[in-house]
C-alpha cells in the first residue's frame, strides 16, 4: 500500500501531493529524530511504538484547485448529540483536578461517528474542504500505519521560511450565529475564563521560545475566524541560528496547553490515563518539514477515515470555572467543520 499526503495551505489556489509508492514511510519514535529530516511529517499527541511519527518522503507535484462554490447543511435540520455518559465521567473527573488545584488548565477531547455518504471518498472530502474553509490548512494523510486522517485546521504549530519562524498562541472559543457569521467576530465580547486560557497558552510558548532564541516578538492577541468558530490568536515571531534543531524546539512545544494543559508533563499523564478515547493522531500535528520551508499545524478540526465510519475528534481546554454543558456545546461546534463535509448540497 502505497502512502499519501495531499494539502493546502491556508489561502493558497493549489494543493501539494506528496506519494511514496517505494518503501514504507520512515516511522520515528520521538520528535527529535525530526531534526536535519525532510518530507510530510504525521505525529500523534502521545507518541509510542505502535503510535510513531510518521515521514512521509516521496514523489512531489501541484494540483490545481477548483473554484466551483460549494454549499453545505448548516447543520439546524440535525438534533444535537446528547451528551454521552463518558464525556460526564471525564468531565468529572478532570474537573475536580482543577478544583483541587492539580491544574492550572486541562483539556478534554472527545470522539463521536458519522457514517461517510454512499460514493464519497476521503479525496472528495479533502476537496470540499479546500472549497469551503479558504483560511484553514487542510490535510488528507493516509498510511498504513496511522490510516487515513484528514484535518481543517487554525492552529499554527511551527512555519518557517530560512532564518525567520512564526508559532502562534490560539485558544478561547466562540461560535458565530446570525449577523455575525458576515464578519469575523469583531463585536464579540470575550469571557474571562477565555482571556485566561489563551494567556495560559501564549505564556507557555513564550517560555519555550526562551530556550532556543532570544530574538523573538508577541503581539496580540486577537480575535480570528475559523469556519464558524473565532479564537483569541498572539502571533510569535523569531529567529533560529540553526534549522538543523527543528526536531528539539518541536520536542519542548508539543503538545501545547491548547491542547494538553498544565503543568504540561502532568496534565499529559493524566489525559493519556483518563480520556475514554485514545486520541491516536487527534491533536498531534501534521505537514511538511524542510530545512529551508516548513508548515506544520496542529491537528485539530479532525476526522480519522475507517472504511465508511468517520471518527470526529474534538476538545475543549478546562478552567477551574468551566461549565460542562457549555464545554459539550463547544465540542458541538466544533465538530460541524467536519459535518459540514459529509453534507454538502452537490
Amino acid at each position: 500500500m502505497s502512502a499519501y499526503a495531499i494539502y493546502r495551505l491556508p489561502h493558497e489556489d493549489h494543493a501539494t501531493l506528496i506519494t511514496q509508492s517505494v518503501g514504507e514511510p520512515m516511522e520515528l519514535h520521538s520528535l527529535t529524530e525530526l531534526n536535519g529530516k525532510q518530507g510530510f511529517v504525521v505525529a500523534p499527541f502521545e507518541v509510542k511504538a505502535d503510535q510513531p511519527v510518521v515521514l512521509i518522503q516521496g514523489k512531489t507535484e501541484m494540483i490545481a484547485l477548483s473554484n466551483e462554490q460549494l454549499t453545505a447543511d448548516d447543520g439546524k435540520n440535525r438534533l444535537p448529540s446528547d451528551m454521552s455518559n463518558y464525556y460526564k465521567v471525564d468531565f468529572a473527573n478532570y474537573h475536580s483536578q482543577l478544583e483541587a488545584d492539580k491544574f492550572r488548565k486541562i483539556v478534554l477531547a472527545r470522539c463521536a461517528d458519522e457514517q461517510m455518504p454512499n460514493g464519497v471518498k476521503p479525496i472528495d472530502l479533502f476537496y470540499r474542504a479546500c472549497q469551503l474553509y479558504p483560511r484553514l490548512f487542510i490535510a488528507l494523510v493516509d498510511t498504513e500505519k496511522s490510516g487515513c486522517w484528514l484535518t481543517a485546521t487554525p492552529e499554527i504549530l511551527l512555519d518557517g521560511h530560512g532564518a525567520d519562524w512564526r508559532t502562534i498562541a490560539l485558544a478561547g472559543t466562540m461560535k458565530l450565529e446570525g449577523d455575525q457569521l458576515d464578519g469575523e467576530g469583531e463585536t464579540l465580547t470575550w469571557s474571562t475564563k477565555n482571556i485566561q486560557e489563551q494567556r495560559i497558552v501564549a505564556t507557555y510558548i513564550t517560555e519555550c521560545l526562551e530556550l532556543f532564541t532570544g530574538d523573538f516578538r508577541e503581539e496580540g492577541p486577537r480575535t480570528v475566524r475559523a469556519a464558524n468558530l473565532v479564537h483569541l490568536r498572539s502571533d510569535f515571531t523569531f529567529k533560529l541560528a540553526d534549522n538543523n534543531k527543528i526536531g528539539d524546539l518541536l520536542q519542548a512545544l508539543h503538545p501545547t496547553p491548547a491542547v494538553c494543559g498544565l503543568p504540561k508533563r502532568e496534565a499529559f499523564k493524566f489525559i493519556v490515563k483518563n480520556e475514554h478515547t485514545p486520541r491516536r493522531y487527534y491533536s498531534g500535528f501534521m505537514g511538511p518539514v524542510a530545512l529551508e520551508d516548513t508548515h506544520l499545524y496542529v491537528s485539530l478540526r479532525c476526522m480519522n477515515i475507517d472504511g465508511d465510519v468517520c471518527h470526529l475528534y474534538a476538545g475543549g481546554g478546562l478552567l477551574k470555572d468551566s461549565v460542562e454543558e457549555q464545554e459539550w456545546l463547544e465540542t458541538e461546534a466544533k465538530m460541524e467543520t467536519m459535518k459540514k463535509l459529509l453534507y454538502v448540497q452537490q
